[in-house]
């Protein structure tokens, strides 16, 4: 996947701003930001849900802006998608919730639809769970389920938005574990977006920050470590001031304090 100057607002605000990346065939790339930097909003471009303003998005060779409806949903056929919340259909259990897109998409028979959804329970870790509803699932089960429904179709790159938030640190390893065995299993090319940097530089083969509309930095993990900036040394050690300030920018706070006692004496 290629992405060339990307521009893209919402509104008055910008988000992205000449922003350029490529994603490697068959590896995971992972794309971390501080909050708000419009990562969700990349991957929603990525999928042809939003058209960007200027710039273009190639996926397998496919402008994704310039596709027609019916060659955009071929297209999504091949894309994987796991939302941060899972999106399961509360009123289907969870076997049914990984065969709905078999069942819409192909026209396998029954027998062989009930064994594939069965095999990606499994590979999920979760085929003795497959009468439960998704009210009786944990997160972290909603989380698994949802992947097995991402791989339902065998795709040939899945984007996961969000797949470390809210969890407890076994059911984050299980995540973890699920996200690089499948990548690497099924060859998938793999984006995820995240700010969870210590879980996204343990699997990932491909880095990229961005912020403020454009990539900050980019690489494989030893490469962004070793050469960081002192924004991407920020970020990826948490440090609390920096290039992105601790304080608000305004006026020098000794000048603030005197101007309000000068109002007062006045």
């Amino acid at each position: 996947m290629i992405i060339e100057d990307l521009a893209f607002r919402h509104g008055r605000k910008t988000v992205f701003d000449g922003l350029s990346l490529t994603v490697p065939r068959g590896r995971v790339t992972t794309v971390m930001g501080p909050s708000g930097t419009g990562k969700t909003t990349l991957l929603r471009l990525i999928g042809g849900q939003l058209r960007p303003d200027s710039g273009r998005i190639w996926v397998d060779g496919e402008e994704v802006a310039r596709l027609s409806t019916r060659r955009l949903y071929a297209l999504r056929k091949r894309v994987g998608m796991l939302f941060q919340t899972g999106a399961l259909l509360s009123d289907m259990n969870v076997f049914e919730n990984v065969a709905f897109p078999l069942r819409e998409h192909t026209s396998l028979p029954e027998p062989l639809i009930r064994t594939l959804v069965l095999m990606k329970l499994e590979a999920v870790g979760l085929r003795s769970a497959r009468d439960l509803s998704p009210a009786q699932l944990s997160g972290g089960m909603a989380r698994r389920v949802a992947l097995a429904r991402a791989i339902a179709l065998d795709p040939d790159m899945i984007m996961y938005d969000e797949p470390f938030a809210g969890l407890d640190p076994i059911t984050m390893g299980q995540i973890v574990t699920l996200v690089q065995r499948t990548s690497r299993a099924l060859g998938l090319t793999s984006v995820l977006v995240t700010h969870d940097v210590v879980e996204a530089m343990a699997i990932s083969d491909h880095v990229v920050l961005i912020a403020e509309g454009r990539v900050m930095d980019s690489g494989t993990v030893d490469e962004v470590r070793e050469r960081a900036s002192d924004w991407t040394g920020q970020f990826l050690e948490g440090r609390p001031d920096g290039p992105v300030p601790f304080h608000y920018p305004g006026l020098d706070y000794r000048g603030d304090l005197l101007r309000t006692a000068e109002r007062e004496h006045d």
